[in-house]
């Protein structure tokens, strides 16, 4: 059997929009890229002729997390920044692209609609192509868990990838929801991909007197006050919340530099312990090994296909 190949894009694409904590309009377009360059942000603005140099490089890297307050954000050895790549992240890995260029002319990726669904219709835009190499892929042989008050994310070994989360607020808009999602076959972007990010009215001002949801609006942010729904149309799944939990830790959770074989489970987390979870793995050695896979199993399983199948409930 044919091992599954790396992928990169086609062509280049391109897109602009303003960045939802600094508020600055921002331009990215992403490039091919080889086999086994991986995934790498280039902050072009941070050098004189706008051009990827080495050190304005910041690789898709867990080990990179400096800080993941209301998103996840890269530093290079060189310590220039790159924030809020989640939502990017999360499309490339249901799109299934292992190795593509990311040139931004800002510190902060551009927020869109707040989803990864615009993002998934530039990869859609570019078109994918296979290179003549291996894709390798992390198993979890072992559970690994953390912890943080009441909030825990766990990897159990499972032959594919899938998650289940749970979250928890006391807003009547959002209450408990659970979703459990498998990650096969082709549909990221039916039930996961348009999952917007979400806040509270009554956060606003604390946030942006710190410098942050600068750029957020009803254009690319659920906004809840109290019980209320104030976008226009208001939600795009009944729980749109959870299914964007999810976009968030799948997008974290690609900063592995692989696809991860294990089911992932859960309750009321976020970037920080996604990118926790991470530093447990590969504390952890003798708990995952790296291997290929042959096509037909990455169909149906990894993921080089961004289907999803969900199973939902609100309660």
């Amino acid at each position: 059997m044919k091992a599954a190949c790396q992928t990169t894009l086609k062509q280049n694409v391109e897109t602009a929009g303003t960045a939802i904590h600094s508020g600055k309009f921002v331009q990215l377009k992403m490039l091919p890229a080889p086999a086994d360059h991986g995934i790498v942000f280039y902050r072009v603005d941070q050098d004189d002729d706008f051009q990827p140099t080495s050190r304005v490089a910041i690789p898709a890297d867990f080990r990179l997390v400096h800080d993941t307050v209301l998103g996840t954000s890269l530093r290079n050895e060189f310590d220039v920044d790159i924030c809020t790549v989640e939502h990017l992240m999360a499309a490339l890995a249901g799109c299934g692209i292992d190795n593509v260029k990311v040139l931004i002319d800002g510190p902060e990726l551009p927020i869109l609609d707040g989803s990864s669904e615009q993002f998934v219709r530039l990869i859609d835009q570019a078109g994918i192509v296979s290179l003549d190499r291996p894709r390798k892929y992390i198993r979890v042989l072992e559970t690994i868990s953390v912890t943080a008050e009441n909030k825990s994310l766990e990897l159990h070994p499972y032959d594919g990838f899938q998650v289940s989360m749970s979250i928890d607020f006391e807003s009547a808009a959002v209450g408990k929801q659970h979703c459990e999602v498998k990650l096969v076959n082709g549909a990221f972007r039916e039930e996961i991909s348009g999952a917007r990010t979400f806040g509270f009215s009554h956060e606003v001002e604390k946030l942006r007197s710190l410098g942050l949801a600068l750029g957020g609006s009803l254009d690319n942010t659920i906004v809840v006050e109290g019980d209320r729904i104030l976008n226009d149309g208001g939600l795009r799944y009944s729980d749109e919340f959870v299914r964007h939990k999810i976009l968030d830790a799948i997008g974290d959770l690609y900063l592995a530099g692989a696809p991860i074989l294990a089911r992932v489970v859960g309750d009321r987390s976020g970037h920080t312990l996604n990118n926790a979870l991470l530093k447990a793995l590969f504390a952890s050695p003798e708990k995952w090994v790296v291997e290929t896979r042959d096509q037909s199993a990455s169909d149906h399983h990894g993921h080089t296909s961004d289907a999803i199948e969900a199973q939902a409930a609100v309660a």
